[in-house]
């Protein structure tokens, strides 16, 4: 279940990297423009202005650095995955390790703007970190039993 779970997050991550890199040398302001217009918002209201805003403070550097960042974590969550899929146990130890290390991070950002959306994200890491390690400990656990 936590493989599928990575590898959903790594198709999520390389779909923004593909985002951010499709609007490089492009009008994000015409593209939020037209986008709002076909969902029927208001190219006038305060929703549309604020993203235009924005929009307007991102530069093609800075969207080449969120494709850079959003491919890299797809690709580690992609072996991650596939590692977990495959029943490995570095895949569980990676898992585990990366899960206990953007913990704080995640806590951090939740307290300073809580929403919904951050506090499920950082509830399904607290599980998958508290479910790995009382896999790998037992794993551990059965292994020296057989050596035993």
């Amino acid at each position: 279940m936590i493989g599928l779970f990575k590898l959903a997050k790594a198709v999520f991550f390389f779909s923004i990297g593909m985002g951010a890199l499709h609007f490089i040398n492009a009008d994000l302001g015409d593209a939020i423009t037209n986008t709002a217009t076909a969902l029927k918002f208001d190219p006038d209201s305060h929703f549309v202005s604020v993203l235009l805003d924005k929009a307007g403070m991102i530069n093609d550097h800075e969207l080449k650095l969120v494709s850079i960042a959003t491919f890299s974590y797809s690709g580690v969550a992609t072996v991650e995955g596939v590692g977990l899929l495959m029943e490995q146990t570095w895949a569980e130890y990676l898992t585990l390790i990366l899960g206990i290390a953007f913990l704080p991070w995640e806590l951090v950002e939740l307290i300073r703007r809580a929403t919904l959306w951050r506090g499920g994200i950082f509830t399904a890491n607290i599980l998958i970190v508290i479910y790995l390690l009382w896999f790998v400990r037992n794993r551990r656990r059965e292994k020296a039993q057989r050596l035993d």
